[in-house]
């Protein structure tokens, strides 16, 4: 059984889908640190998508406004990092979100997609050991 998910067959729907896979995946890495540039081989190790696809996809973003071109890497424009978090938080906003009575309206999950991810993580915790938030 195949688990992997698959990108759309139409071009229209596909380039949005790696428009978003791609620009996800550069707002995690500089988020984690791993820097603010990325390269067409570092892409394909993350989303699997062949590093020549990869580039096509990632000059359709200079073009569009979402990333910059530097020295054969690329690195988010401030429209790509804004698009990245958008995108980034809508993709684990059902993993992020509390649900009723979990946390309080203060609680700073809800101002931030890395406080959501860290209170949801803690939670799972807390459930596991059997504890609540």
């Amino acid at each position: 059984m195949d688990e992997m998910v698959h990108p759309p067959k139409s071009e229209a729907l596909r380039g949005l889908y790696w428009r978003s896979e791609i620009l996800q995946v550069m707002y995690w890495l500089r988020g984690e640190g791993f820097g603010d540039q990325v390269d067409a081989a570092l892409l394909e190790r993350f989303l699997g998508v062949d590093a020549d696809i990869g580039i096509q996809y990632m000059d359709q973003l200079v073009e569009e406004g979402y990333l910059k071109r530097l020295d054969g890497r690329y690195a988010l424009s401030e429209s790509g990092l804004q698009e990245g978090a958008l995108e980034f938080a809508a993709s684990f906003d059902e993993l992020t979100r509390p649900t009723h009575g979990e946390c309080s309206a203060d609680c700073w999950c809800h101002n931030s997609p890395e406080e959501a991810a860290a209170c949801a993580t803690e939670r799972a915790g807390a459930e596991h050991a059997g504890h609540e938030h």
